[in-house]
């Protein structure tokens, strides 16, 4: 508003005022907000969000532990949180009680998942299985083949059993 910027402390504060005043309607109505992670290092093509406050797993956790309801969560963007705080495999183990939903693609790029890119998905899988997720996994990734070859992929990749 005119151009001013919030603090991170400020910016914190009044998320958690904002959900406190509306997650009570998510819970009567038993629905699950989510808070999403995302990264600010780029600005081309849907890659990042720079300017966006919640850019770190620490920040939108501090949100979500102060509203403390069962109806609002993470949303946990491997992508996203890749780039910004890396320790996948170790962050969902510290964030498994919060998680609500889990979004992939692969890094670098946020083109499909698979071998030509820095990110285990298999093992990704495997951590969120162990930690008890039993979600919808997203595949929110811009595609730089075809769809259907690269949703297949991901598939066989992400595929436990």
């Amino acid at each position: 508003k005119n151009g001013s910027k919030v603090s991170l402390e400020q910016g914190i504060k009044n998320c958690i005022e904002g959900y406190k005043k509306i997650v009570s309607k998510a819970e009567k109505k038993k629905v699950t907000l989510v808070l999403e992670p995302l990264n600010t290092r780029y600005s081309e093509n849907m890659k990042g969000h720079p300017g966006y406050m919640g850019d770190h797993l620490d920040i939108c956790l501090e949100i979500i532990k102060a509203v403390s309801s069962p109806s609002l969560k993470l949303l946990f963007d491997v992508y996203h949180l890749q780039i910004m705080d890396g320790n996948i495999i170790s962050n969902i183990k510290a964030s498994s009680d919060y998680i609500g939903h889990v979004q992939i693609a692969g890094v670098p790029g946020r083109g499909e998942i698979g071998m030509d890119q820095e990110v285990n998905y298999k093992a990704i899988m495997q951590a969120f299985y162990d930690n008890g997720y039993r979600g919808f996994v997203g595949h929110e990734w811009i595609p730089t083949k075809n769809p259907t070859t690269g949703l297949k992929e991901a598939l066989s990749i992400c595929d436990l059993t």
